[in-house]
């Protein structure tokens, strides 16, 4: 036998006693590798004459494709008695039910303000939005709020520090989306409606009471627009978003800077049982404030109040979330607890919309 043929069947019975894979490569290395035996074998054919290396390099390149063909074929096996043992030890009942996966959910002030936008925006109010970091002009100027104001002092306002030896107003983190609506007036001009959803800041924390909270604001101006357009849009509002038939509105006189005459709005409602239900009983319950919108405003807004007049209104979302699902404490919408937004929370199929209904 030759020396060619004796390293052939050398590593043919290596290769198959190799018991598993680490000992496999380590046969492939022996013959195969760059050190290896073959290759080493492969490196004295230079010193051959020309018979001899065409020769000997024929039946080296026929035991190396062998060699190689086996490392293959001893793999493959290897791998399959592997798996057929794995399958042996392991097992699937698949019989089981499917373990169910938790699906995330809406929050209930995203909800609310889709159900508030659906609503308005049936009755032709567009949506409009502004900057929370707002100036001091537009914040509280515009809206005809005096530099004496309570609002305009730090245990009411979150003010933006200014650079040393800058004189300007500070900016502020608005305090309502008020200065939505004037921005709405200078880019659009009359008549316009839209409302202005979003967030808004104010130094304050209790049950009912946050740093930050959620409102929106709408307007609406025209020719001929008066507080029975108002009474009549908070009216459809109410009676949608509450989804009941009967809803009776109290306006009581009040004071807002922006607005002139100025209303407090009620909704008539009932607690008996220490369950709040809305449009029977012989309680109010106040929900938001409203009025026609002062000379001033509009003056800011570009829009002449000897031709044009409008209302205003504003409400808390978070606020009429608390009273349509029943919320207990304001806190707890900030508070990140999935326990609680597992409760509350919407699914995402539940899209809001007048004809099919705003909650599920």
């Amino acid at each position: 036998m030759s020396d060619i043929e004796a390293l052939r069947s050398a590593y043919l019975t290596r290769i198959a006693d190799a018991a598993d894979a680490p000992a496999l490569e380590e046969v492939r290395l022996a013959a195969l590798g760059k050190k290896g035996e073959i290759s080493g074998k492969m490196k004295e054919l230079g010193k051959m004459s020309p018979e001899e290396r065409q020769t000997t390099g024929a039946a080296l390149n026929r035991v190396r494709d062998e060699i190689d063909a086996a490392l293959r074929a001893r793999r493959e096996g290897l791998e399959n008695a592997a798996l057929d043992a794995r399958l042996a030890a392991e097992w699937l009942d698949v019989t089981l039910p499917g373990r169910p996966r938790r699906q995330g959910s809406i929050h209930p002030v995203s909800q609310v303000m889709e159900e508030v936008t659906e609503i308005f925006a049936d009755m032709g109010f567009a949506v409009a939005e502004g900057p929370q970091v707002e100036s001091d002009w537009f914040n509280f100027d515009a809206l005809n709020i005096p530099p004496e104001h309570p609002a305009r002092q730090e245990h009411d306002t979150f003010f933006m520090a200014r650079a040393e030896g800058d004189d300007r107003p500070p900016h502020v983190l608005r305090t309502h989306t008020s200065p939505v609506q004037v921005r709405a007036m200078l880019d659009q001009g009359a008549p316009v409606r839209v409302i202005a959803p979003g967030r808004v800041y104010r130094m304050d924390m209790d049950q009912t009471h946050t740093p930050m909270f959620h409102q929106v604001e709408g307007m609406a101006i025209g020719k001929d627009i008066s507080m029975a357009n108002l009474k009549w849009t908070l009216e459809e509002f109410c009676r949608a978003f509450f989804e009941v038939d009967n809803v009776e509105l109290r306006f009581r006189a009040s004071h807002f800077p922006f607005t002139e005459p100025s209303a407090e709005v009620d909704i008539r409602c009932s607690w008996e049982g220490g369950k709040l239900t809305i449009g029977e009983g012989e309680s109010w319950l106040e929900i938001l404030g409203s009025g026609m919108m002062h000379p001033k405003v509009l003056r800011a807004g570009g829009i002449d109040p000897d031709q044009w007049q409008g209302f205003a209104f504003g409400m808390g979302i978070d606020r009429i979330a608390m009273l349509k699902y029943g919320i207990p404490d304001l806190r707890a919408f900030f508070e990140s607890d999935l326990r609680w937004l597992r409760h509350y929370g919407f699914a995402a199929g539940d899209v809001p919309s007048v004809s099919g209904g705003l909650s599920r």
